[in-house]
């Protein structure tokens, strides 16, 4: 865990390290985290890290216990298909709103994502491809030109990192994901709204297959 000195309240910062340790996969689920115990590692005092462990406990990130061990919930099996539904409908509209607004330079941007990712493809480098998978679906919602709607769908990309890794590990769904953002870009690209839209709603569906299927692998 390491603390941003970029957010000026100690609170926030201890929240948002603890925070983006659970999203990320490096707290696992059932993990103990005690005050005394993240104050030493982040060296910060007790006060902070009770605030921050208070804020994560009302988002259901932790239990915590009347002896104050907090225990890691992260994100469950649940809160991941919804936010894949929820996904499945918003990126679908984002898609659409980008097609019509996209900018010139947006396009390439684009473009030069799904480019990259046939050339990683090729080499067969995973982790470049799980890099340009969140670089294509940021420009998407950076294009749609809805503050709001890209801001949602940052979060929920966020709150699905290490998952979102987890799916790209089934065999074939790299390809299959690299060949379905060359679709997407396709539709976008001719303007195509009502193309765009189903073509990203039916990727983010098959990320959840996928995804679903990786955690029944790896329990």
């Amino acid at each position: 865990m390491i603390i941003n000195k970029d957010i000026a309240s100690l609170e926030e910062r201890v929240y948002t390290a603890l925070e983006e340790a659970i999203l990320s996969g490096e707290l696992k689920k059932g993990e103990a985290l005690t005050e005394l115990g993240v104050s030493e590692k982040l060296g910060v005092s007790r006060t902070p890290v009770r605030g921050a462990l208070h804020r994560l406990a009302e988002e259901g990130l932790i239990e915590v216990s009347p002896n104050r061990v907090a225990v890691v919930v992260g994100v469950t099996t649940d809160d991941l298909i919804d936010i894949y539904r929820i996904r499945m409908r918003l990126e679908g509209l984002a898609a659409a709103m980008a097609a019509v607004k996209m900018s010139p330079e947006g396009k390439k941007a684009l473009s030069e994502s799904v480019e990259l990712s046939e050339f990683y493809l090729q080499k067969q480098d995973p982790e470049h491809l799980k890099e340009l998978d969140t670089t294509f679906h940021g420009e998407i919602y950076r294009a749609c030109g809805s503050r709001i709607l890209c801001k949602i769908l940052s979060e929920l990309h966020r709150n699905i990192k290490a998952y979102r890794k987890l799916s790209l590990t089934v065999p074939g769904r790299l390809e299959k994901s690299v060949e379905e953002h060359r679709e997407i870009l396709d539709a976008i690209l001719r303007h195509d709204a009502d193309a765009a839209e189903q073509l990203t709603s039916a990727h983010v569906e098959h990320a959840l297959s996928n995804m679903l299927l990786a955690l029944k692998n790896n329990p």
